[in-house]
């Protein structure tokens, strides 16, 4: 305990001594994973604004294209933080044992429900293809929990393993694949400008859900505190400049340039994430009800836990999360 308060006074004295001129630290290079998506504009105003550099960051933004190779990259060590939907910790520690724990929360999910032009109602999609990423985490489990509570089990419907929201966004509305799938901002603006339909919000079929957010190896963890503390400080410090009213400008222009969307979409997609129920939660607050939830679905569609979902406690640890926060309120 005394090793790991001495750490974190010693990064805390040298950053100091960086921004006060007592000599140029090296920045740490922290190789961060993510899905393309409105969901990291956090980090893209971060660089922008140079606010990852300031907490001593050189930060390496990697792009995966599933959640397969996210969540082997992050066991491999190819990179040190992945920032998805946090079901993906909960596969790796219950699918595959690794010592996973989730650092941070983020958003919702800003997620919709949409379907072909012809399907009318969710009982239409019965003998049809839903596109998902995974097959048994995160949006696909909530996808197969609305089909469920409108009469639809599994067998009734093809699954499509397609890739992120991009990929499943092309192969919805450009080569017409699938007849439904769960997408977030912009993509799912864009799908319905070509033609696609909404059947609903996901927190608002489902209720509340803990979607995006931050997870590593408990080990980096521990033998990288300080390091981590700095990293959640610079993104809460991010998040709030991201999420300001007066920033609304230089943000739509980042989610413009990094996601290469319209003007127009990338105004809805910010007025979107700015909504409390919907879109990004203040400081990036992890969401305890929602993360509930979401272990709760996990035991009902994929029958784990013999059905029961077990503590919450077990996949989080919010420990550096607070000591970041106190380091910004100073």
């Amino acid at each position: 305990m005394f090793a790991d308060r001495l750490k974190r006074f010693a990064a805390t004295l040298t950053l100091a001594l960086c921004s006060s001129g007592g000599g140029a630290a090296e920045p740490v290079t922290l190789r961060v994973n993510v899905f393309p998506g409105a969901q990291n504009l956090p980090l893209y105003a971060g660089l922008a604004q140079g606010i990852f550099a300031r907490h001593g960051f050189h930060i390496d933004l990697q792009f995966t294209p599933n959640s397969d190779e996210q969540r082997n990259g992050l066991a491999a060590g190819k990179f040190e933080i992945a920032h998805a939907a946090v079901d993906n910790a909960v596969a790796m520690v219950e699918g595959a044992g690794h010592d996973v724990i989730i650092v941070l929360g983020g958003d919702s999910s800003m997620n919709e429900f949409l379907v072909q032009p012809d399907i009318n109602s969710i009982a239409d999609l019965r003998d049809r293809e839903l596109l998902v990423d995974a097959p048994n985490t995160a949006y696909a489990l909530q996808a197969k929990k609305i089909l469920l509570n409108n009469g639809l089990k599994a067998g009734d419907y093809r699954l499509k393993i397609a890739g992120g929201t991009l990929l499943r966004y092309r192969a919805m509305v450009d080569n017409r694949e699938g007849a439904a799938s769960i997408m977030n901002v912009p993509f799912s603006i864009m799908a319905r400008q070509k033609g696609a339909k909404s059947l609903g919000r996901t927190i608002d079929l489902l209720g509340p859900y803990q979607a995006t957010g931050a997870f590593v190896m408990r080990a980096w963890a521990v033998a990288n505190a300080a390091t981590l503390e700095r990293y959640l400080a610079a993104y809460v410090e991010s998040t709030r400049w991201a999420l300001a009213p007066a920033h609304r400008a230089e943000s739509i222009a980042l989610l413009v340039k990094w996601l290469k969307v319209p003007q127009e979409v990338a105004g809805q997609t910010y007025d979107l994430a700015l909504d409390p129920k919907f879109g990004f939660t203040p400081d990036a607050k992890f969401d305890l009800a929602g993360f509930s939830n979401l272990l709760a679905l996990r035991a009902e569609i994929e029958g784990q836990w013999n059905g029961k979902a077990p503590a919450p406690d077990r996949y989080f640890d919010l420990q550096y999360y607070e000591r970041a926060l106190k380091t910004l309120a100073r």
